[in-house]
């Protein structure tokens, strides 16, 4: 074997020439990679691996929900696959999900760290780290979020507070058309806001809105061209113009942000009376300083409050903005919601979450708002940490799974009407019924750690909003999330 690559190499060298040089360079990069995207024994099925990129060309990232749908058509619940060198596979139903993210919960508790997350977040925080690092970040978060009142009755007055900051601004609007977004948005941004910075901001403050105008644009930047192909050919995209560089712009926009209101807690800061989560993080950085096993530092404390600012406002602001077109489009279901309240609540008292269990229908009608609108359709990716076999096939150690909600959410066998908005999928003679198939926190190890916030937030923004007005659009206008008008009871 040696003397015959020796051979090679000798006759490459006497008959050295351009074409020749690159021609063997070409083979070898070619076997090379063909070495490494080599699908181990009893790998799913699944589309056409190119060389290099894998199948890339197979995803429109803008529809991935729907391509896919056609894939598991094709290949089956369990869909294999190469993006670049990267063994990556996509599950679809609610068993084999289950099967996964529940049944071996540990083997499929990692994140992957793609080239573009990798140098935005730096393995850093609750959502993008993995391993030691991570198991003490989302155990401190959960923790203290528990202790500023999650699932607690302070929180819920908490949120009824902000809620009153909101119906304000939108009765300022006196019944004229109006866009939604930055009310809702705001307004659930600072829920987060003051379990983490301690307060609130104003609406207009300018900060504050290009703060939520970047959080806004970050999900979309992700699935830009240049953005995937940072991922398969990072060191040569990280010369190069594109969506990608606005990105890191971005994050460190975000970044700054929080260190500066970091800074100004240290100033002020009393281990003894913490106000909120920075502080709570430095009561642990102090404690643990002299621990080489610890991981609290303060790179970590600004990306877990980014984590939890950016989870706790744009999926819940999306969701609430589905719930009033709906509401909007589906006027029956409005007002069959707003009898339950003015039977329940009447129109002064402030709804608790102790009073969703007299409220089937408004809880049935949120439920639905999430499964139809479907804001996560396609779950944030794991990373199995050993070898794992799902629905028979082997799933190497490194594998990036891909869970597809859709396939849950919308599968005609799980829902009495799976393709249309109909509070009925959660309704069991007029009672409320919880279903296996409603996954929009996703499952397993790593659970969405705000389920609960988001949960007391949806039901209390929902109700209040339906109690003081009623939504329709504006009379000769294409009804869509903007443009919705709102009618004081």
């Amino acid at each position: 074997m040696e003397l015959s690559f020796l051979s090679a190499v000798s006759f490459l060298v006497q008959h050295a020439t351009v074409s020749n040089v690159l021609l063997f360079l070409a083979v070898f990069l070619l076997v090379g990679d063909y070495v490494k995207r080599k699908a181990p024994k009893n790998f799913p099925p699944g589309p056409f691996s190119w060389p290099f990129i894998g199948s890339l060309p197979s995803f429109d990232v803008r529809e991935l929900d729907v391509v896919i749908g056609k894939m598991s058509e094709k290949y089956g619940e369990i869909i294999g696959m190469h993006i670049g060198s990267t063994k990556v596979v996509i599950i679809n139903g609610l068993q084999t999900v289950k099967e996964a993210f529940v049944q071996q919960g540990d083997s499929f508790a990692g994140r992957p760290t793609p080239p573009l997350i990798k140098d935005l977040f730096k393995e850093l925080g609750v959502v993008h780290s993995n391993g030691h690092n991570w198991k003490q970040q989302r155990r401190f978060a959960l923790s203290t979020l528990r202790n500023f009142g999650m699932g607690k009755r302070s929180l819920e007055e908490r949120i009824n507070e902000e809620l009153r900051y909101l119906t304000d601004e939108i009765e300022e609007e006196k019944g004229q058309p109006f866009d939604p977004h930055i009310y809702i948005n705001s307004s659930v941004s600072n829920v987060i806001c003051a379990i983490t910075f301690g307060d609130r901001f104003d609406y207009q403050d300018p900060e504050f809105q290009e703060i939520l105008h970047i959080i806004g644009n970050m999900s979309k930047l992700h699935e830009t061209l240049t953005a995937q192909l940072y991922n398969v050919f990072p060191q040569i995209m990280k010369h190069f113009p594109g969506s990608h560089q606005q990105l890191f712009r971005y994050q460190n926009i975000l970044e700054m942000f929080i260190r500066k209101s970091v800074l100004k807690h240290r100033d002020n800061w009393n281990p003894s009376e913490p106000r909120d989560f920075i502080d709570c993080y430095l009561t642990e950085i102090e404690k643990f300083k002299d621990d080489p096993s610890s991981c609290f530092d303060e790179d970590n404390l600004v990306q877990s409050t980014l984590d939890l600012f950016l989870a706790g406002t744009e999926t819940t602001s999306a969701t609430l903005q589905w719930a009033i077109l709906y509401m909007a489009k589906y006027t029956h279901i409005q007002e069959k919601v707003q009898e339950e309240i003015d039977r329940v609540l009447g129109h002064a008292r402030q709804p608790l979450m102790e009073n969703r269990k007299s409220m089937p229908y408004t809880n049935a009608v949120i439920h639905e708002v999430q499964r139809f609108s479907n804001i996560v359709s396609i779950g944030v990716p794991r990373l199995t940490t050993n070898d794992a076999t799902v629905g028979g096939f082997h799933l190497p150690k490194g594998t990036i799974v891909i869970p597809n909600f859709t396939s849950l959410l919308f599968d005609q066998n799980e829902w009495k009407t799976s393709d249309t908005f109909n509070p009925e999928n959660f309704l069991e003679n007029v009672e409320f019924q919880k279903r296996e198939a409603f996954v929009p926190f996703s499952l397993g190890n790593r659970v969405c750690l705000g389920e609960q916030l988001a949960k007391m937030e949806l039901f209390l923004y929902f109700t209040s909003l339906l109690q003081r007005f009623s939504f329709k659009a504006p009379k000769d206008v294409q009804l869509g999330v903007g443009n919705l008008m709102s009618v004081p009871l």
